[in-house]
């Protein structure tokens, strides 16, 4: 089966793990990525990441008109009590259908250093923190900061891959859901 997907993202991260996650369940995927705006805070907290990730998806979705799919990824903080900085970094994918069907996922959820969560909460990106701490131009296009503070073991491609996986178990299991 061939399915033709809008992401909501020009950051080649984003767009392999998009075609990576697919791949697991289609013959044949035609990605096209889209700038697509999130209508959020740039650095989102709390609900704003997801409603950031369904925005984006309906935009790549309407900007597409060959598209069958658009997806959004987002990530951003959540309030954790109990955790050393008070906010776990998550990142969300939604996936938008042209039958107004919206699929949600989020991958894992890991605490930045405190300098940077102290920065966020100034209103610095968590990606622009994480530049000035590692030193790494581009950290979010590359390992993001997960690979950074994995040493490697797991990398932001890996993480948005699994988020988008999570957004497609509604579709993949459609009798489950449907």
């Amino acid at each position: 089966m061939k399915v033709r997907v809008a992401v909501g993202s020009k950051n080649p991260v984003k767009v392999r793990a998009v075609e990576r996650a697919f791949s697991h369940f289609y013959d044949a995927v035609v990605v096209e990525s889209v700038a697509a705006p999130s209508g959020v805070p740039r650095q989102p907290f709390g609900d704003d990441v997801i409603k950031g990730a369904m925005n984006r998806a309906q935009f790549a979705l309407k900007a597409v008109a060959t598209a069958d799919l658009g997806v959004g990824i987002e990530a951003g903080l959540f309030p954790v009590k109990g955790t050393l900085t008070g906010y776990v970094d998550v990142q969300w994918c939604a996936i938008a259908d042209r039958h107004g069907r919206m699929t949600v996922g989020c991958g894992p959820g890991f605490e930045h250093p405190p300098p940077v969560v102290r920065k966020a909460l100034d209103g610095v990106e968590v990606g622009k923190a994480m530049e000035t701490l590692t030193g790494i131009r581009n950290i979010g296009e590359n390992i993001g900061a997960v690979g950074f503070l994995t040493k490697g073991v797991l990398t932001r491609e890996a993480i948005t891959e699994h988020c988008v996986l999570m957004a497609l178990i509604p579709r993949i299991n459609a009798d489950l859901y449907h």
